[in-house]
């Protein structure tokens, strides 16, 4: 029996310090105009923006942690982490999308009056900071959920500072208030639209499911496809984070061979093949599993 892998974890510390940064200047600004002209809209909008910036730093603790040693304890290290951080990212998006309903709702039977321009001219700011922001994270979302997280989060947030520019703009120019409450609303499906998916690849990985970006059958299918291969069993294919892959299978093989050039060629053809880093493959000879089933 052997074990294998590979790890190639791109460093987003840069993209997170940044990323953080700049909201953090963006909600205070927020929190300031809110005030002055006394615009409930954009305190709200702080709040929300304030939640993001608690699961960007979820999620850069995640993106540190999972590149911590294994210790006695935590012998897979901490790589689970970003999967945890990917679910409660989801858990934020969803709290947050449902205070926007909440406060839209609201909005319909008390419309309040709103100084549109400043309006504008703020949440113009936040489409540029969360966009760009957003920019920080856009190579890496498709390889690690985690960071998907963090992109979903600010690309949400520049969707939302563009709605409210566009209300502001309304407002201005018509004084239709319930404008501000409709467009809260879309913009909440739409952001929920794409947390639900986040939210299922959370808690799917957590289960240790086959991730959505492996075929097990195809991944089955080419380990019996191999000559030196009689048959498989006890396949077993999960997330060790949200970036790495990992896979154990006993392969009962019907001639001698060299065990160790025979299991490197298969780890090796997984991780190309499949994208699966970590393989511990056990193999066994055909007469042995015969003698285990016969004492059955």
């Amino acid at each position: 029996m052997a074990h294998t892998h590979d790890n190639g974890n791109q460093n987003y510390n840069k993209a997170f310090g940044h990323g953080i940064t700049l909201n953090i200047i963006y909600i205070a600004v927020e929190v300031v105009y809110g005030l002055i002209v006394n615009s409930l809209v954009l305190l709200a909008d702080a709040g929300h923006n304030f939640s993001d910036v608690l699961g960007l730093l979820l999620a850069w603790s995640a993106s540190y942690l999972v590149k911590k040693s294994a210790t006695p304890k935590y012998t897979y290290g901490f790589k689970k982490s970003s999967v945890l951080a990917a679910f409660l990212n989801a858990l934020f998006l969803l709290v947050a999308i449902g205070a926007i309903i909440w406060e839209a709702v609201g909005r319909f039977s008390k419309p309040q009056a709103i100084e549109g321009q400043t309006i504008m001219i703020v949440a113009g700011i936040g489409v540029i900071i969360n966009a760009a922001t957003a920019f920080l994270f856009f190579s890496g979302r498709k390889q690690d959920l985690n960071i998907k997280g963090a992109f979903i989060h600010m690309a949400a947030d520049a969707g939302i500072s563009l709605g409210v520019v566009f209300v502001g703009l309304i407002i201005t120019l018509t004084n239709f208030y319930w404008l501000d409450p409709l467009i809260s609303i879309a913009i909440a499906l739409i952001i929920f639209w794409g947390t639900w998916g986040l939210l299922k690849n959370a808690v799917n990985l957590a289960l240790d499911a086959v991730p959505e970006n492996i075929d097990r059958e195809a991944v089955e299918n080419f380990l019996n496809s191999m000559p030196e291969v009689e048959n498989i069993h006890d396949l077993h294919i999960w997330a060790m984070s949200t970036t790495e892959t990992a896979l154990t299978v006993h392969i009962i093989v019907d001639t001698l061979m060299d065990q160790d050039k025979f299991i490197e060629k298969i780890s090796k053809a997984l991780n190309n093949q499949f994208s699966i880093q970590h393989s511990t493959i056990q193999l066994e000879k055909k007469r042995d599993k015969e003698c285990q089933q016969n004492q059955i």
